[in-house]
């Protein structure tokens, strides 16, 4: 029996041993697979709070930026009926509604709009009861902390969208670079770096249970307060007895040169950083937001703290 014979034949047994189930049973596999639009499907929020659709969604708003990034690198950007203020990428945000803002959120005008989907965000405030009040859909994600958390908020709103092959396939792929990222710094001698999140007078960086800190590990670099946890205040006295030799930083929204601000802090003269002159301004939105671009980020920290290994 020739190979497509096999196929034939096997399939029809399949079809056979299914009977009358067969149907129902290929439309649960599609749904599985993300590639139906007729059977209803229901999903879970970070909250524990279910959505059913009875088909895939065709209208969404977004009013995180990590969210939206996310459903724009899914290939749903076209869905998109409103965002935050916040939101700046990709480009076609910009021609984009926005109906939230900083503490402000335009419940009357989500009504309006009547989105099939509002992907949100929980941080422990109950922030969405506002839009569930009035009956709007809303598919909550909480802080990721890691990079698996980014990972499972790909896949929940993949999920969400009906099209869960296609938040595996970017999960997987995001997570093949970053093995091919980890296999050329493999062999460096590890870079201590302080990261720097807030500026002066109240200095915060960024210790172990964050996702930046797994992308700073990523990049093959020791961060100089991985005793700490989280997100934390530190005294000039606490960065200058560690001593770091890179310092980076995110902090863009400061008048002057935030840099040059770091440069002539009183004692920080001494530190290896300063002295040979390495510090970085590093994009915020690519370093600060849990999405699909915190591989650019992790390729970015180790092109610029090793520059001779890409």
């Amino acid at each position: 029996m020739n190979k497509m014979m096999y196929i034939i034949v096997a399939f029809i047994l399949v079809l056979a041993a299914c009977g009358t189930n067969g149907e129902e049973q290929e439309q649960d596999n599609a749904h599985e697979l993300g590639t139906t639009d007729e059977v209803s499907y229901t999903v879970k929020d970070a909250r524990g709070v279910d959505l059913t659709f009875e088909e895939p969604p065709e209208t969404i708003i977004s009013i995180l930026p990590s969210n939206t990034e996310i459903v724009f690198e899914l290939g749903q950007g076209e869905k998109v009926i409103g965002v935050s203020d916040t939101d700046v990428y990709p480009e076609a945000v910009q021609n984009i509604e926005v109906v939230a803002e900083y503490q402000n959120i335009n419940v009357e005008r989500m009504l309006e709009l009547d989105p099939d989907i509002i992907f949100g965000f929980d941080y422990g405030n109950d922030e969405m009861a506002p839009l569930e009040e009035v009956g709007l859909p809303v598919y909550a994600i909480d802080g990721a902390s890691s990079m698996e958390d980014i990972f499972s908020d790909i896949q929940g709103i993949a999920d969400a969208l009906a099209i869960s092959e296609d938040g595996e396939a970017l999960v997987t792929d995001m997570q093949d670079e970053l093995e091919e990222i980890a296999d050329t710094v493999a062999e460096v001698d590890e870079r201590s770096i302080y990261f720097e999140i807030s500026p002066s007078p109240d200095i915060w960086t960024l210790g172990t249970g964050t996702f930046q800190h797994e992308m700073i590990e990523a990049a093959g670099l020791h961060n100089v307060f991985d005793d700490v946890e989280n997100w934390f205040g530190v005294s000039d006295e606490q960065v200058i007895e560690r001593n770091p030799e890179l310092i980076f930083t995110t902090v863009h929204y400061t008048d002057g040169d935030p840099l040059e601000e770091i440069r002539n802090r009183a004692g920080w003269e001494s530190i290896d950083a300063i002295v040979n002159n390495e510090l970085e301004l590093m994009p915020p939105d690519i370093m600060d937001r849990p999405g699909p671009r915190i591989v650019e980020a992790v390729r970015t920290l180790a092109e610029t703290a090793y520059p001779n290994l890409f």
